[in-house]
């Protein structure tokens, strides 16, 4: 399994964990026992930590992006599993900036096919879906702008 998405993967159960029993043990406290647990020799777990962080601080406008993206499932009433492949997946698409926004979604899809239910990536599909449909041009172009620096990165190394 790729390092980044071994991350997303303690990110999400880390997430689950959390909101599971109620947001009562720091977040960060979950994910340190998490990474020394399934991924005690990964070489950089900060982008778990930032990908964490990020959603915890951005929790309220993530949730409020859900329910305006999914206004026929209440927050409460998605699975808790779906709900945090969901809040990863928003933060990722719209909040973090190096992260192509097809990259998040495929990532997100891959996460609810492995860890949530029979139409779990089809739903995480369809909302990221929606809402990368609604994102401005400028962010879209992100994508683009982080592929040719890739090029441009592989073409100097050769």
């Amino acid at each position: 399994m790729a390092n980044r998405h071994l991350s997303r993967t303690i990110a999400m159960q880390s997430l689950y964990e959390w909101d599971f029993n109620d947001r009562v043990r720091p977040l960060a406290d979950i994910t340190q026992h998490n990474v020394k647990q399934f991924a005690p020799g990964l070489d950089d777990p900060a982008f778990i930590f930032d990908l964490i962080s990020g959603v915890e601080k951005n929790l309220p406008e993530i949730d409020k992006i859900i329910t305006d993206t999914a206004p026929e499932w209440p927050l409460d009433q998605i699975t808790v599993v779906d709900r945090n492949i969901l809040r990863l997946g928003i933060y990722e698409l719209m909040f973090a900036k190096e992260v192509p926004p097809k990259v998040a979604i495929n990532e997100a899809v891959e996460l609810g096919k492995a860890f949530g239910g029979e139409s779990s990536g089809k739903f995480v599909n369809g909302v990221l879906g929606t809402l990368y449909k609604n994102l401005p041009e400028s962010q879209k172009e992100k994508e683009k702008e982080i592929k040719e620096t890739e090029n441009d990165k592989n073409y100097q190394s050769k």
